[in-house]
């Protein structure tokens, strides 16, 4: 028999004129966890200042724009400041032996570290065989770059019997192929449901709006970047307001520009 999607109730979704609170469902509300994604330590301990940021993920990419030069470094500084909130650092090898031996490395840093894991390496090989063999071992890991439900499917049998753990599903670049991630995400959530260690992540969301959509469909977190956390002081803003901050920002642009027609 075919799996029913799980159907976002349209009661848990922002108001048509803004108010989230009107909708029953303020920042303050949310059910999905919050995750700061970033290498930039500054801005990593601003967001930690914040207490609706409850984890925080990065990736090579990010320090490779933020300067990260010495990895083992600039982890010490961030776990010396951040103990007891999730944080996700990634293995950077494409052999599976030394992707294992970094993350064993890795996880003994703290016990609020997750270790990422690839899917695959650049191979296209499946990284399911590592997961399982370091789940059992007992790393905490954040399966990432997922983007199809049989990833889903397979990352989730590797971890079965594991410690807690998370798996990455990039909804943002589903959306960007034209997709809609949402049927896609409720999907992976029925797949998780019996499994209560694991959690599924909305990752790499492209706009604010994704928050509310992964709390309505009970995502578990989405991982956001620090400009699209920002705009977590905007919810609920009045939209006529809004409109006229706008029609603000374009006339003292223009006049700062000293054009002349």
């Amino acid at each position: 028999m075919e799996r029913k999607l799980f159907v976002a109730e349209p009661r848990r979704t922002p108001a048509p004129d803004g108010d989230a609170r009107a909708a029953g469902n303020p920042v303050t509300q949310l059910r999905v966890k919050l995750f700061a994604d970033g290498a930039d330590k500054a801005a990593m301990l601003d967001m930690y200042a914040n207490p609706l940021i409850q984890g925080f993920t990065t990736n090579p990419t990010l320090m490779r724009k933020a300067g990260i030069s010495d990895y083992r470094a600039f982890a010490w500084d961030i776990l010396s400041a951040i103990r007891d909130r999730p944080i996700s650092f990634e293995v950077f090898a494409d052999e599976f032996p030394e992707m294992e031996r970094q993350a064993h490395l890795i996880s003994a840093w703290g016990n609020n570290v997750y270790v990422k894991i690839p899917v695959t390496n650049t191979q296209g090989e499946s990284s399911c065989s590592l997961i399982e063999r370091l789940s059992q071992a007992g790393v905490k890991l954040n399966v990432t770059a997922l983007l199809t439900l049989k990833q889903v499917r397979d990352v989730r049998d590797a971890l079965e019997g594991g410690p807690p753990s998370c798996i990455s599903v990039f909804a943002g670049r589903v959306a960007d192929t034209g997709r809609d991630p949402i049927p896609m995400m409720a999907a992976a959530i029925e797949l998780l449901r019996p499994h209560r260690q694991m959690e599924l992540i909305w990752a790499s969301p492209r706009e604010l709006l994704n928050v509310f959509q992964a709390d309505a469909l009970g995502c578990h977190i989405i991982t956001a970047t620090t400009d699209i956390l920002k705009k977590l002081s905007l919810v609920g803003k009045d939209l006529a307001a809004y409109s006229l901050d706008t029609v603000k920002m374009f006339f003292e642009d223009a006049r700062a520009s000293g054009f002349e027609l």
